[in-house]
């Protein structure tokens, strides 16, 4: 896609499909491919065009970036940054809500990332839980601007509602135009959600979330303290009554992204007043009329909130929202801590989207020839004493896939929402339970693996092969479909981290062969200098 190279999908939204992709300088992006009704013909293309010179200027470590885009390609995309890390909805389906300290981050840091995309005159007009990336415990917004993008009026005055259900302000599903405070309610429904793990607005059909939307029915329940009093305040049905954007911050930054700032009364209703020139007395004297926003905003002005008639009779025209101030560029704690953390976070996460990358062919022979080789040590173990053998393989078995269980179980935990200083107590304390899982793999893939053992072993029996070539054969089956039966992932998986990396050269691959064929060739002279020993039986099964 022009000078990107597309490596997975990372998912997709009614405006198009992101993949993760690499530049040409070998930086990773999030590229996303635009549907056609969003970027259809001619003037949608301008549109775009128009709107991401806007976008490609909005700075901030709260945000996705865009970088680059191509409105005029056979296919249109647009290119942010990549942030490896699960969405808000996601992560709190997975971790849980979001609590104490680290809600206050979230309500911060995503209220900073808002402020940015204001203070370059552009409303996001999507705030919701799926638009917010989780950078370990750091909320990343995503996909502003691209909303206004879609904003045609073809498709708006045809039904189309541009906007998710349950994030949408009021005034929206009345027919208004979005504001700054459409984005301060969106802001306040995602960060309850993020808080309590359930919509503020309930689920249902849309008509319903919409309608209790328009009616101020949230359900704020299991969020306490301030935070409750301004999600309440600015979830409010009446644009002009919620908080601003620059009342949120001043209470936030003290609490979140700026601790050495001076605390702040919460925005709660009735409670701060706004610091604004347009007062009473100023409206009055100048005949009721609004001043105007400074002129280095008036190319991306946000638009003001209008009264909504259904609910108002103020005559005196409301104050404008300025677009917030820049936020200062203050980086977001360090996370995980070391940077060897973070090296291995994003080789987690790689992994987890784009699968084991592409083995060539010689590497794959030696692999191949290398369980091949333990196959035959296990044979000759086996032919030697296959009871102790079969024992030791199935508690082996069962050992493996029990860490490996524990350890991917460990590996989805950083990538989702980084490295812990309790990982690897949490690890062992959850290794009992992975252990009962492990059962029934470890069953099934033994069952499997000496069900066909046995039938090699027959099939020799019938050939009048005598019996330690007979157990050699089926030990040799069993170990090679140890490595690839159903189930064999975890089994393998542990196993791999020593024989692949062994594998990958022949100066080790040579050696690695010759040990495990010495150790057979030790062991089947073992077996035909003392024969075979059925110990802690007293002979062949069955009399054999």
């Amino acid at each position: 896609m022009g000078d990107y190279t597309l490596l997975a999908r990372l998912g997709e939204g009614g405006m198009g499909i992101v993949h993760l992709a690499r530049s040409s300088d070998g930086r990773r992006v999030a590229l996303k491919v635009l549907r056609p009704h969003i970027v259809g013909d001619e003037e949608a293309r301008a549109r775009l065009a128009r709107e991401v010179s806007t976008l490609t200027r909005v700075r901030s470590p709260w945000i996705a970036e865009f970088l680059d885009a191509d409105p005029w390609a056979d296919v249109p995309y647009v290119v942010t940054r990549y942030v490896p890390g699960l969405s808000l909805h996601d992560h709190v389906v997975e971790e849980g809500p979001v609590e104490d300290r680290d809600l206050l981050w979230l309500a911060g840091c995503l209220a900073e990332g808002i402020a940015a995309v204001h203070h370059a005159g552009v409303l996001h007009r999507d705030i919701k839980p799926s638009n917010v990336l989780m950078e370990g415990r750091t909320p990343i917004l995503i996909d502003f601007g691209l909303a206004r993008v879609a904003d045609d009026p073809r498709l708006t005055q045809t039904g189309w509602l541009l906007g998710t259900p349950g994030y949408l302000a009021p005034e929206i599903l009345y027919g208004d135009d979005a504001t700054a405070a459409a984005d301060v309610h969106a802001w306040a429904a995602t960060v309850a959600y993020g808080a309590t793990a359930r919509p503020p607005y309930g689920r249902g059909p849309s008509m319903a979330i919409m309608d209790r939307a328009r009616r101020g029915e949230h359900d704020l329940t299991g969020i306490e303290g301030p935070l409750a009093a301004v999600l309440d305040a600015a979830l409010n049905p009446d644009p002009l009554a919620r908080p601003s954007l620059n009342e949120l911050l001043a209470w936030l930054r003290p609490l979140s992204t700026q601790p050495s700032a001076p605390p702040v009364p919460p925005p709660v209703e009735g409670g701060v007043v706004e610091d604004d020139e347009f007062t009473l007395p100023v409206a009055l004297a100048n005949g009721g009329n609004a001043p105007q926003p400074p002129a280095e905003h008036t190319a991306g002005t946000i638009p003001e909130p209008r009264p909504v008639t259904r609910m108002l009779t103020n005559p005196i025209a409301p104050a404008p929202v300025q677009p917030a101030p820049a936020p200062p560029t203050i980086a977001p704690p360090a996370w995980p801590a070391h940077a060897a953390a973070v090296a291995q976070w994003e080789q987690e996460w790689d992994a987890r989207l784009l699968g084991p990358p592409k083995v060539p062919f010689g590497e794959r022979f030696r692999r191949g020839a290398a369980v091949a080789c333990g196959g035959a040590a296990l044979g000759a173990a086996t032919a030697l004493a296959p009871y102790v053998t079969t024992a030791a393989v199935l508690l082996g078995v069962w050992l493996l896939r029990t860490g490996s269980l524990a350890a991917s179980a460990g590996a989805d935990r950083r990538t989702a929402r980084g490295a812990k200083w309790y990982d690897a107590p949490q690890v062992a304390l959850t290794t009992p339970w992975h252990s009962l899982r492990a059962i029934t793999g470890t069953v099934v893939l033994v069952l499997w693996s000496l069900g066909l053992a046995l039938a090699a072993g027959l099939l020799c029996y019938a050939a009048a092969v005598d019996g330690a070539a007979t157990l050699f054969t089926a030990g040799t089956t069993l170990g090679i479909a140890l490595w690839s039966g159903p189930g064999a992932s975890r089994f393998r998986s542990p196993l791999s981290r020593i024989v692949y990396p062994l594998t990958a050269r022949w100066s080790r691959w040579l050696p690695l062969c010759a040990v495990l064929l010495m150790v057979a060739a030790v062991l089947g002279l073992v077996v035909a200098s003392q024969g075979v020993s059925w110990w802690p039986g007293s002979g062949p099964p069955f009399g054999i």
